[in-house]
């Protein structure tokens, strides 16, 4: 914990010490344009521009850049596997302490903790803001610190918590605190967003949090408290007051491949990461940020097609709908979710999600359509990526359903997951005469069909309490053949970085076995 550090500090020691002759002389000097805490936060441009270096707390590898948290998130489950041999210990469920336990994740996570309360701090009360962008700065950062608490309490559970500036060596002796604390603590921090937030943005602002967003997360801690009641009605504001609608045809919820980077946002995107190939226009980043596990979507030109004598004609065939296969090939479905067999007649998004075919032509793969970026100007090897979806409002109508049924059996839960399936099947197939039991079960198979490969089904498995014995079960791949001997119960966490506990031995005060990694 003692490398949380504020970076504007490490900014004037390192200025400092460059200077060793002369650093005393020059702090006499009344330097009146140095950039400090103290100087910053005047004006609502200033503000404005702290709340965008929070954003670009996401864009790192460690977060949501590459595969660090998707691994936590999507590898380690029933869905896909690799294609090939990367990242072996969460496709392997091999991880332990100091193997695979997500270091510069943990890492990262903190930073963005550290760096919003340093802003919160600075912006709460601040006179010399206009009252909106007071506002609206500080719900934007009470959402992107929720989202970092979200991720560490979801991964390892009780962790070190603080929501204002500690100095390092307070920082460095912190012991976990229950899960539930931090939790209690991040719903009301986003219930707070959301009476700051607007309903939405537009033009340069647009993937700013809104509201909604800060609702929709909300629900998300109160689904993982299994807090029923309050995750429904925070569903259903989301269903009845916001903007937020399901686009009619599934294909169009993800379609990267005809549009421009500014339509890429769907009204059905709530919560999502906005991997910009620009400037990140409004945000005034200056970077051009790419998601990169988008690569492990798109297939590998060198793999495809099946048939190599037809690779001119795939070539051929790519050109003339400004495609390329440009990416890694790396994210392949697993044999059961692959077959089409085991999906219901008439269930339209298997043909929408997977595809082993361009144009006809076979491919040696089945991918993952629905999160491939073919474009020459907007694939992710262009560096021009797709913005990450983490939050649709599919989701929330299946979570809307999930919680009904928890508290009051099916009857008024089918609304809410027949109005998924109604785009999802032709003709219609709407749920109906089951027990409270057997809605539960379908409800497993649902969620996957629906939400495949967008970072929900790991979290989902060890929510419901059955990931151990859904990984056992499962068919895997060569290159992760030994996941379904290898899962133990310890791995519905992850362990505590051991760079961590050589730093802070206090972390293990409350759990002495590292989540049973020792």
């Amino acid at each position: 914990m003692k490398n949380i550090t504020i970076h504007i500090s490490k900014i004037l020691m390192a200025f400092c010490l460059l200077i060793p002759l002369g650093c005393e002389d020059y702090l006499e000097e009344d330097f009146r344009s140095s950039l400090s805490p103290a100087t910053f936060y005047n004006s609502d441009s200033e503000a404005i521009i702290a709340v965008n270096g929070a954003y670009a707390m996401f864009y790192p590898r460690e977060w949501f850049g590459h595969r660090d948290r998707v691994a936590w998130w999507n590898m380690a489950a029933d869905e896909h596997s690799s294609t090939r041999n990367i990242y072996r210990e969460p496709h392997n469920i091999a991880w332990g302490e100091g193997v695979y336990d997500g270091e510069g994740y943990w890492k990262q996570l903190y930073e963005a903790v550290r760096n919003t309360c340093d802003a919160i701090s600075n912006i709460e009360g601040n006179e010399n803001l206009s009252e909106t962008v007071r506002n609206q700065t500080l719900g934007q950062l009470l959402v992107i610190r929720a989202m970092a608490y979200y991720d560490l309490t979801v991964v390892w559970g009780d962790v070190p918590y603080f929501r204002e500036l500690l100095s390092p060596e307070e920082l460095g002796s912190l012991e976990r605190t229950p899960l539930s604390t931090i939790r209690t603590d991040m719903k009301a921090d986003l219930q707070r967003a959301y009476t700051l937030l607007p309903d939405s943005w537009s033009g340069g602002d647009l993937g700013r949090m809104t509201k909604w967003a800060a609702m929709a997360l909300k629900a998300k801690f109160h689904m993982f408290d299994q807090e029923w009641s309050d995750m429904l009605a925070a569903c259903n504001d989301i269903i009845n007051n916001s903007p937020h609608r399901l686009m009619d045809d599934f294909a169009d919820v993800y379609g990267w491949d005809n549009t421009t980077l500014s339509t890429q946002v769907n009204d059905e995107h709530i919560l999502w990461i906005d991997f910009a190939g620009t400037s990140a226009d409004g945000m005034n980043t200056n970077v051009q940020f790419e998601y990169r596990h988008g690569h492990d979507f798109q297939p590998r030109l060198r793999d495809e097609p099946k048939d190599k004598s037809r690779r001119p004609e795939l070539v051929v065939a790519l050109n003339a709908n400004d495609h390329d296969f440009g990416g890694y090939g790396g994210a392949s479905p697993l044999p059961l979710v692959a077959d089409r067999s085991s999906w219901d007649d008439g269930d339209l998004r298997y043909d929408k999600t997977f595809t082993q075919e361009y144009e006809g032509i076979p491919l040696k793969f089945i991918y993952c359509k629905k999160l491939w970026s073919l474009s020459k100007t907007y694939s992710p090897r262009g560096n021009k990526s797709e913005n990450m979806v983490m939050i649709r409002l599919a989701d929330i109508y299946l979570m809307a359903a999930e919680a009904e049924n928890e508290l009051n059996g099916p009857t008024n839960a089918y609304q809410f997951v027949n109005k998924v399936r109604e785009r999802a099947f032709e003709p219609d197939q709407p749920w109906s005469g089951m027990t409270q039991q057997e809605f539960r079960v379908e409800m497993y198979e649902e969620r996957m069909h629906e939400l495949w490969g967008e970072q929900h089904r790991r979290p989902d498995l060890i929510r419901w309490g059955i990931y151990v014995e859904h990984i056992r079960n499962t068919v895997f791949q060569k290159h992760n053949a030994q996941a379904a001997t290898n899962v133990q119960e310890k791995h519905t966490k992850a362990p505590i970085p051991l760079s961590e506990i050589l730093l802070n031995p206090n972390l293990l005060n409350t759990d002495p076995t590292n989540n049973g990694y020792r």
